[in-house]
């Protein structure tokens, strides 16, 4: 038992004797963090699209900040914020439906991205945005990403109610007196930050599953939102701190483990609502928000 005991403790403890996986393992936390919460409205909002789309739109913005001398992270956010907004637009004024918009829009940005990045030379290595490098991050890099996520989550549990009625309902929420324009660019605004902060340490590809699997995992299991936001902010915090210390003893890398792990607990969750909870059909919009409200 003690020899057990000392195993265990070796494990845990002996990746964390290092400043980088220190650092490494603080950033995948807040990183985790800020992506489960928006995961749980990406999901009730039906955006998954929206974050792939925001997310390959970074990459035009990156390479264009850097030939104007602009800090980077601005750079991500006008071109994600913006690749948001126009895909809005297009679907607000053309008869083509919204996946299908920005399925064009992101491919489109990421192609354009790919082709500033191959023809402007640039310090940038283009795995690193691709796939983050979250072992490679400095105290200043986490303190930029904690400035940008800790408002963020606070906006949004702030007006977590308001949002998730926005999500199920636009026009109830309309009759309720809310902004529901304020609350779509809020939301909007958010995605966009999100990504931009998770940047350095997942890159614009593995960003995708970490702002959607925890929100996915947290509404197979939750009847109430804020039981779902709960489960989903576990399910994060859970896959970071193993796939961090996990990609150590496997010599792996980081991002990409901490998202096997969630994929993980994504089909440990669907295959107990599939033997323990049987399937019921939604009765409506009406319903789902009294559950999740």
């Amino acid at each position: 038992m003690t020899a057990l005991l000392a195993m265990l403790q070796g494990w845990f403890l002996a990746p964390l004797r290092h400043e980088f996986m220190q650092r490494g393992l603080v950033i995948a936390l807040l990183v985790g963090i800020a992506c489960a919460v928006l995961s749980c409205f990406l999901v009730l909002k039906g955006w998954s699209l929206m974050g792939d789309a925001v997310s390959h739109a970074v990459l035009p913005g990156i390479v264009g900040a850097y030939v104007l001398g602009a800090p980077l992270a601005v750079g991500a956010f006008v071109a994600g914020l913006g690749c948001a907004v126009a895909a809005g637009h297009l679907r607000d004024t053309s008869r083509l439906k919204e996946d299908t918009v920005l399925a064009i829009v992101f491919s489109g940005m990421f192609a354009l991205g790919m082709v500033m990045f191959v023809k402007i030379d640039t310090d940038q290595h283009l795995n690193h945005i691709l796939f983050g490098n979250m072992l490679g991050v400095t105290a200043r890099d986490i303190w930029e990403v904690a400035a940008i996520v800790i408002p963020s989550v606070a906006f949004v549990l702030a007006r977590r109610r308001d949002l998730v009625v926005y999500c199920f309902d636009p026009i109830q929420a309309r009759a309720l007196g809310l902004s529901v324009s304020r609350l779509h660019f809020g939301l909007l605004v958010f995605l966009a930050l999100t990504i931009v902060a998770s940047l350095k340490a997942v890159g614009v590809i593995l960003v995708i599953a970490m702002l959607i699997t925890p929100g996915a995992t947290g509404f197979l299991l939750a009847r109430r939102f804020d039981a779902m936001l709960a489960i989903s902010v576990a399910s994060a915090i859970i896959a970071s701190l193993g796939g961090t210390l996990l990609s150590f003893h496997l010599d792996s890398a980081t991002g990409p483990t901490i998202v096997v792990l969630q994929s993980v607990l994504f089909a440990l969750a669907l295959a107990y609502r599939q033997r323990a909870i049987p399937v019921q059909l939604s009765a409506g919009a009406a319903e789902e928000t009294r559950r999740f409200s």
